[in-house]
């Protein structure tokens, strides 16, 4: 099968990367897998079976909507050997659709979030999100099979494209690999970046997006303990207007308090993981979120959750008992903020609490979200497809 991908590694900024990367590591043993992904600004070793594919140079000062569907072109024409392809995001999905009207084949695609529900994407793309929902749109509906990462996600893509067949949508979570993600005892990475291991401090990882929600952590933050540590590891801003939103909060808040640090680079893994382990919380504040592999991440880490109670992420953080999820309104983003606030300080004032959540989604993470399941359970859908 080919597995169609704009991120992988080492090009991965977001949770569909991770998901394709940990994904094709286990479907190998499972299937012959063909991996197709943008070629991307570091150089990669590849192995026989990853394939890298740029965008017509002809278009090098186009939307990058229509440079991702000159991508997916590459993509089609490179697949006309596989029996099945699979693809994640829109950024590829045209690809697969293609490949299935070229080759007769079936056509898999995640998705690990929708057009419809990120509208603030044409701050980004400008003209190019009429491109990218179109093309969302094209692969979804024709798709043979669409897998939803959680039970919030199918209902969402349900609701967006009613004319689907349920039948059509499956769920198959997110993963996370235990033994890579798990608690670390070294604590260099945090002196290295300027945090102090001696204070708590509340962890965010992610995108400087709307969708991850991050100005309402900042804006939370103005009323935690004086004690506690903010750590901010973010980057790959979408907009300029974003980028400057955040700044100026980050400004704000270090003339305000100490211990506000903010790492823009995208980290090794190690360093993230042991940020990940040391810290008394992660926070989630996304305003949108399919599933949230960044939680599963910090809980495979030991570490509680303090998250928004959107899409999927009820599925992953278990109120009370992994972390505490808050309720999220967009029409009032102020009590949302003072609620975040709220849950974070009433985990880190009590350290049993913390300690007992942060082993229960340890032990959640290992028993339901291992990636030899995922890749299975993905495998079956490819079957079942095939048998038809």
């Amino acid at each position: 099968m080919g597995l169609l991908t704009r991120e992988f590694p080492p090009d991965v900024y977001g949770g569909a990367g991770v998901h394709v990367e940990f994904l094709a590591r286990e479907l190998r043993a499972l299937a012959d897998v063909s991996v197709h992904a943008w070629a991307g600004a570091r150089p990669a070793q590849d192995d026989a079976g990853v394939h890298r594919h740029a965008a017509d140079p002809a278009l090098s000062d186009a939307n990058e909507a229509l440079r991702s569907l000159s991508i997916d072109l590459r993509m089609t024409a490179a697949v006309s050997d596989r029996e099945l392809v699979h693809s994640h995001t829109w950024y590829a999905n045209m690809g697969g659709h293609l490949a299935k009207l070229l080759y007769g084949v079936p056509h898999v695609m995640t998705a690990h979030s929708l057009e419809p529900l990120r509208p603030w994407k044409a701050e980004q793309l400008g003209g190019g999100y009429a491109l990218s929902s179109w093309a969302e749109r094209t692969a979804i509906e024709a798709a043979d099979a669409v897998i939803a990462v959680s039970n919030g996600m199918r209902e969402d893509i349900l609701s967006c494209y009613p004319s689907l067949d349920p039948a059509r949508v499956h769920v198959v979570h997110n993963g996370i690999d235990t033994e890579l993600y798990r608690p670390a005892a070294e604590t260099d990475a945090l002196i290295k970046h300027g945090v102090d291991p001696s204070r708590p401090y509340v962890l965010f990882v992610g995108r400087i997006t709307r969708q991850k929600g991050v100005p309402h952590l900042l804006r939370a933050a103005r009323s935690l303990a004086p004690e506690v540590q903010l750590i901010l590891c973010a980057g790959a801003p979408d907009t300029p207007a974003i980028d400057q939103e955040f700044r100026g909060l980050v400004d704000e808040l270090q003339q305000s308090r100490d211990g506000v640090v903010w790492i823009p680079e995208m980290l090794p893994r190690p360093e993230v993981i042991q940020l990940l382990s040391h810290a008394s919380l992660f926070a989630c504040p996304s305003v949108y979120e399919p599933l949230g592999i960044v939680n599963l991440e910090a809980m495979a880490c030991g570490t509680p959750v303090v998250a928004s109670a959107v899409g999927g992420i009820p599925e992953v953080v278990a109120d009370g008992v992994t972390g505490r999820l808050v309720p999220y309104d967009e029409t009032g983003p102020a009590a949302f903020e003072r609620s975040l606030a709220e849950a974070i300080d009433s985990v880190i004032a009590d350290p049993a609490l913390a300690a007992r959540m942060g082993q229960a989604g340890r032990e959640r993470a290992v028993r339901e979200f291992g990636w030899d399941a995922i890749a299975r359970r993905t495998v079956a859908v490819y079957e079942e497809i095939l048998r038809k």
